[in-house]
């Protein structure tokens, strides 16, 4: 029975898919705390597979994979250094080679003296918003400890933190410490709600708890890290920091009254803006970087969404991986163009012009016999829209960047959008990110700037373009007030629907006209269809459009009234 421990968290950063990566990943995290005194290095949920590997798991072939290379680590461990325990897709019977006839779990493995020494399986799969693990794995069984050089690990998986029995039982088992790998989602305000939770659990149990997250971006979904350790007194004695790799070591000692751990690095999470703002720059960064496309190209309008996506994209990727186009019709104002041309030149972007007004009168020519004697409408401001999507493509297409689109989550819940227009692209920056919020980044970005951020010091969005009133520019003085509520109000009503899925009455009682939460409701559902094609997102909510919030695209209910 050892009376002393020395813990690693690997805060990493994998793949999904990428077994060899991530596998090299946890073998050089391991031989860094090796060189630094670690007896285990604790990884984070499914790091092997990398989280969330949704239908993947019911490939075999896939599976086999995972199991070769868990062995193969598992073999490295004989050689006297750090145990390690790691997450992976895991088949009770491996010899069943179908994910239906033999049960594939969710599980950590601890592997140490050259063999796979320990499994536990999480208990409670998450079936929600994001969620649903229940479609491709098996619940295990409420586990006891791992025996760990004489020192009784209790395991919980991620979700099994959520709840209280998983932490009981293994307390009445005999559990020293506890030990939660996790592959937990960002979003706004999150981090709290963790600290939160393993209080309880520590309340519960009297025992000390070692919270590893996984950090990184995988499609719409941002992990950002911040793992910590709470003592059995409920201090924080480790804190992580926040959207990058880290490895930690913590000093643990046995006393009489349980395990205690030394005071480790505290990095406090952000607040306000900054954490939203880095969520994104990672969300995308991992996007474009682990998809393989070389950058991104975009429309740069001299608004407000395009602005801030192309300094996110500045500070992910590198200026040299941005290209932005001034794409001009006649309706474009001088202001425009020169807000466009001064935010290239802070972030040191390379911007063209590619005039659409050509395109424009092509398809006057082309559709006039059907049109002829029609007034002008939405079908002209939508054609410009289009004239600029397919200009975005076709750069994408010759060149290789993938298109990022520019789109706010304001826009896109009430339709403010144009199919195979503004909403062309591969990913959004901007997707779950409502107006409001596009203008608190502005103003913080201006005044800040990440440390792992690759673009320009300085301030990074000229002031016109945050001041002055919300455009599309696709007609004679246009503003977007012209046909939607302030973006106060609008935000605050879709923020009831969408996050709080509150009632009418509800949203009419914080003081907004019945018939504008009415209207607002009314768009919001009618524009379901499109969002069904719009391109993925960084999730920064509570619900972002997408697995959080599956709504019937054909829907006939459109609110009470």
């Amino acid at each position: 029975m050892t009376d002393q421990l020395t813990i690693a968290l690997a805060q990493i950063n994998p793949t999904v898919g990428d077994l060899p990566g991530n596998l090299e990943k946890l073998r050089a995290l391991r031989a860094r705390a090796a060189g630094e005194g670690a007896d285990l290095v604790v990884g984070t949920e499914l790091c092997v597979s990398g989280y969330p590997p949704e239908d993947l798991v019911l490939k075999p072939d896939f599976l086999d994979a995972v199991q070769q290379g868990v062995e193969a680590l598992a073999a490295e461990t004989a050689d006297g250094g750090p145990a390690l325990l790691i997450g992976a897709p895991w088949r009770i019977d491996p010899a069943a080679r179908a994910p239906l006839r033999g049960k594939v779990y969710n599980a950590a493995l601890l592997l140490d003296g050259g063999e796979i020494q320990a499994v536990r399986s999480k208990h409670h799969l998450p079936n929600y918003g994001v969620f649903d693990e229940l479609r491709v794995f098996a619940a295990g069984p409420l586990p006891g400890p791992v025996n760990f050089r004489g020192v009784r690990l209790g395991v919980l998986v991620c979700e099994d933190m959520w709840f209280s029995d998983v932490a009981e039982c293994l307390e009445e088992s005999g559990a020293e410490i506890l030990v939660v790998p996790n592959g937990s989602p960002y979003e706004c305000d999150k981090h709290e709600v963790r600290i939160q939770l393993a209080l309880e659990r520590v309340v519960e149990t009297g025992l000390p708890l070692v919270y590893v997250n996984q950090v990184g971006g995988q499609d719409e979904l941002v992990f950002d890290g911040a793992s910590f350790v709470v003592d059995a007194e409920r201090n924080l004695r480790v804190q992580l920091p926040e959207f990058v790799e880290a490895l930690s070591l913590t000093r643990w000692r046995r006393s009489a009254a349980g395990w205690q751990v030394e005071d480790g690095e505290r990095r406090p999470p952000g607040v306000g803006a900054e954490p939203v703002y880095r969520a994104l720059v990672l969300g995308l960064r991992d996007y474009v970087t682990k998809s393989g496309f070389p950058g991104v190209v975009l429309g740069l309008s001299g608004g407000i969404d395009s602005a801030i996506s192309a300094v996110v994209a500045a500070d992910a990727l590198g200026p040299e991986r941005v290209h932005c186009v001034m794409m001009p019709s006649p309706y474009t104002s001088r202001d425009s163009l020169e807000d466009a041309a001064e935010l290239a030149q802070l972030n040191g972007l390379r911007l063209d012009q590619i005039d659409i007004g050509p395109a424009m009168q092509a398809f006057e020519v082309m559709l006039r016999p059907l049109f002829e004697g029609l007034p002008a409408d939405t079908t002209e401001e939508n054609l410009q829209s289009r004239a600029r999507g397919v200009t975005l493509m076709a750069l994408s297409n010759k060149f290789g960047p993938m298109v990022l689109s520019t789109g706010n989550k304001s826009e896109m819940s009430v339709g403010y959008a144009t199919l195979y227009g503004d909403m062309c692209g591969g990913f959004n920056v901007l997707k779950d990110v409502y107006k409001t919020t596009v203008f608190e980044l502005s103003n913080w970005r201006n005044q800040a700037r990440p440390a792992d951020a690759l673009g320009p010091e300085g301030r990074a969005i000229p002031e016109r373009i945050i001041t002055k009133p919300p455009t599309a520019e696709l007609k004679p003085d246009q503003k977007d007030e012209d046909s939607l509520p302030p973006y106060a109000v609008l935000d605050d009503i879709l923020s009831g629907l969408i996050e709080e899925e509150a009632s009418l009455e509800a949203i009419v009682a914080r003081g907004h006209p019945r018939e504008i939460v009415t209207r607002v409701w009314r768009m919001l559902e009618n524009a379901e269809y499109k969002r069904r094609q719009a391109p993925p997102g960084v999730k920064i909510t509570r619900r972002s459009f997408g697995r959080d919030r599956r709504y019937p695209i054909v829907n006939a209910f459109k609110g009470p009234g």
